[in-house]
């Protein structure tokens, strides 16, 4: 008989699927990017959320994010599973915070680029990726999320 897992080990799963989204059987990953903007759209909308309170935001997850997913990691017995994809969440939304002004086109913006450069992996983002278990699986994620942010400053920077 199995045992069951630890509550510790829950509550990792649960944030490092954030909230079973990683388990999704098409494109978890960017299933994970969509919450992330979903909820970031809901922040701006409701409490005002600007580009520092992404990053604010990004960055207060960024610990629990790497904890959750060096556990999750060590629990399947995988170096990057795809099932975690808090480290999507937390790159969009700093994706997020070049989204000037924010509306439903640089939204989309943001998650194309994010997805793009998560996908595409250009340096230093892939070298990000060897750093040890949940910090190289999240710290990639931030690089894109940063390339992402930046394309979007200048976008706005240009078009005003």
């Amino acid at each position: 008989m199995e045992t069951p897992p630890s509550p510790r080990v829950r509550l990792a799963t649960l944030l490092a699927t954030w909230f079973g989204c990683g388990y999704s059987p098409f494109a978890p990953g960017t299933v994970g990017s969509i919450a992330g903007l979903a909820i970031g759209i809901v922040l701006h909308q409701y409490a005002g959320f600007t580009g520092w309170h992404f990053l604010l935001l990004a960055a207060a997850a960024f610990y629990p994010a790497v904890w959750a997913a060096t556990l999750t990691a060590r629990t399947v017995n995988r170096k990057d599973p795809s099932i975690v994809v808090v480290d999507e969440v937390i790159g969009q939304w700093i994706a997020l915070a070049g989204a000037h002004p924010f509306n439903w086109i640089t939204c989309l913006a943001a998650l194309g680029l994010f997805r793009l450069f998560d996908i595409w992996k250009p340096p230093p983002v892939r070298q990000l990726e060897a750093l040890p278990e949940g910090l190289g699986i999240n710290a990639d994620d931030v690089m894109a999320g940063l390339y992402a942010a930046l394309v979007l400053l200048l976008a706005g920077w240009f078009n005003r």
